[in-house]
């Protein structure tokens, strides 16, 4: 790898690079990399030590070894892809192979680069990786205040709500219901009001998000 003529990203603070290759002069140079890019990096020898440390709190992209001692870098992939998770995988490797690197790139992986590569793609495909996660855990973070709000309504407002979002009118709503026209009025605006939708398009999303309706079934 070569350490000049790099485009240097918008460093993000909170943002992490983790590195995980056995081979210390290798890693050594990839964090010299990372960081002269504006990014913070971590590394480490292998999955295990990667697994027993604290993991980040932050949008974060895996930089990859394939081959490892241990779990390999595609083993670890497959580990994650189990346990549900979603961390973005940049893999490295000397040795790579075509059947290798559509099976990575299939189960998700950013980028799949064949030693030596240049600097720049990595820094991209990182920060491909890093958009990607940082994307991701806003849109956690959006569906965990949503699903609070929505804890705050009363069992009456939900009722509505769904009743809303199926194209009910308030008329029929309170026919269902067995309440008045004027009452329903009051829980929908209450509703809306605490869900902060500011528009019955905006609602629908929001039921959507919080999958409060039934699939509709597949035609066989």
């Amino acid at each position: 790898m070569e350490l000049h003529s790099l485009t240097k990203p918008v460093p993000d603070p909170d943002a992490c690079v983790v590195v995980i290759d056995d081979d210390t002069e290798f890693r050594d140079s990839l964090e010299r990399l990372l960081r002269s890019a504006g990014l913070h990096a971590r590394a480490f020898a292998s999955i295990a030590e990667f697994v027993s440390s604290e993991p980040p709190d932050s949008p974060t992209c895996l930089v990859l070894d394939v081959r490892m001692p241990g779990r390999s870098g595609l083993e670890f992939q497959r580990d994650l892809a189990a346990a549900g998770e979603t961390l973005p995988i940049v893999f490295i490797t000397g040795h790579g192979d075509i059947p290798m690197t559509v099976q990575a790139m299939k189960a998700g992986a950013i980028e799949f680069l064949t030693k030596p590569f240049r600097d720049q793609e990595l820094l991209d495909a990182v920060n491909v990786g890093l958009s990607r996660d940082r994307a991701r855990r806003e849109n956690q973070q959006s569906l965990g205040a949503l699903k609070a709000r929505f804890e705050e309504l009363t069992p009456r407002e939900r009722a509505i709500l769904i009743q809303v979002v199926q194209g009910r009118l308030n008329k029929q709503i309170a026919g269902d219901l067995g309440i008045t026209e004027t009452t329903v009025k009051v829980h929908r605006s209450n509703m809306m009001h605490k869900i902060e939708a500011a528009s019955l398009p905006e609602l629908c999303r929001m039921a959507d998000k919080l999958n409060l309706l039934p699939k509709k079934a597949e035609r066989p």
